[in-house]
């Protein structure tokens, strides 16, 4: 079992690199893929280090649909900045009723380390903070895995939310697209949420943007969040007002940008993704 990652597919685009890995995940006891993007080196630089940004995928998504559909290269190789794309969920596990919905099990890991028996391999929060970031410091010398920022898409929305203000520490900046901002009271996080972590709501909030922002001390970079106004899933799934009322009752800076006329897709995301890479260059001084 190869805990190394190995190259599996390189494309060049925009002067840069997208390249496919897989490695065996200790974390998740599976194999797993993921990609990265190296942008180009500078000429005054040969050998740099790229500082770099992790895109956390929604729900049905695995390591490929950012890297192929956003369009993120184009302002991460004129920022220098490395683009680091996880998998959704663990696969090839074979637990009984993994993949009988789009919305739980296989492409629907919620970013939590599950508590439950059947579904104690689904720990995507550790294998996004601690086991992915240690690959990548040991492997590729040319990132700066030091100076990091996150961002996502829904799930991943709520996987990068949640992610940062658990650890203040490991990155410097967070925004989402229409992330699960209070998944405690939507359908998604409940039903995720009862059968990945058990009955007790009190370990749903150590999962929940809205709820953490209340410990959350010491949040000095703004937090960007786009939302389309027509997105289907804005009422009853993503509830962004929940978690900019509180971010403004705790002092969190928050800009949530409601976007007129789009939806929940990767059009939308495409639009705005140069704004998102901006942000982020900027919190790590690019």
């Amino acid at each position: 079992m190869e805990t190394k990652p190995s190259e599996i597919s390189s494309s060049k685009m925009f002067g840069g690199y997208n390249r496919r890995y897989k490695h065996f995940s200790p974390t998740l006891g599976c194999s797993m893929n993921f990609h990265i993007y190296f942008p180009p080196s500078p000429p005054s630089s040969p050998s740099p280090k790229f500082p770099v940004l992790y895109w956390l995928s929604g729900l049905t998504c695995t390591d490929e649909n950012f890297i192929v559909k956003s369009g993120a290269q184009r302002a991460a190789s004129k920022e220098g900045i490395a683009l680091i794309a996880p998998d959704t969920s663990p696969r090839g596990l074979n637990v009984e009723g993994e993949a009988d919905s789009w919305d739980f099990g296989v492409g629907a890991g919620f970013y939590l380390n599950a508590t439950q028996e059947k579904w104690k391999n689904w720990r995507m929060y550790d294998y996004v903070v601690k086991e992915l970031p240690n690959l990548l410091a040991e492997n590729f010398p040319q990132l700066d895995t030091a100076k990091a920022s996150i961002f996502g898409h829904s799930m991943g929305g709520h996987g990068a939310l949640t992610i940062y203000l658990k650890n203040l520490d490991k990155y410097k900046s967070v925004s989402a697209f229409a992330p699960i901002g209070n998944p405690i009271n939507c359908p998604w996080g409940q039903k995720a949420f009862t059968n990945y972590l058990g009955g007790n709501k009190a370990d749903w909030e150590e999962y929940d943007a809205t709820c953490l922002v209340a410990k959350s001390h010491d949040v000095s970079a703004t937090i960007l969040i786009d939302q389309g106004e027509d997105d289907k899933f804005l009422q009853n799934q993503l509830l962004p007002d929940k978690f900019s009322e509180a971010c403004k009752k705790h002092g969190v800076p928050v800009l949530v940008r409601l976007q007129p006329g789009y939806d929940h897709s990767f059009f939308f995301i495409a639009t705005f993704i140069d704004d998102h890479i901006l942000h982020h260059a900027q919190a790590l001084n690019l």
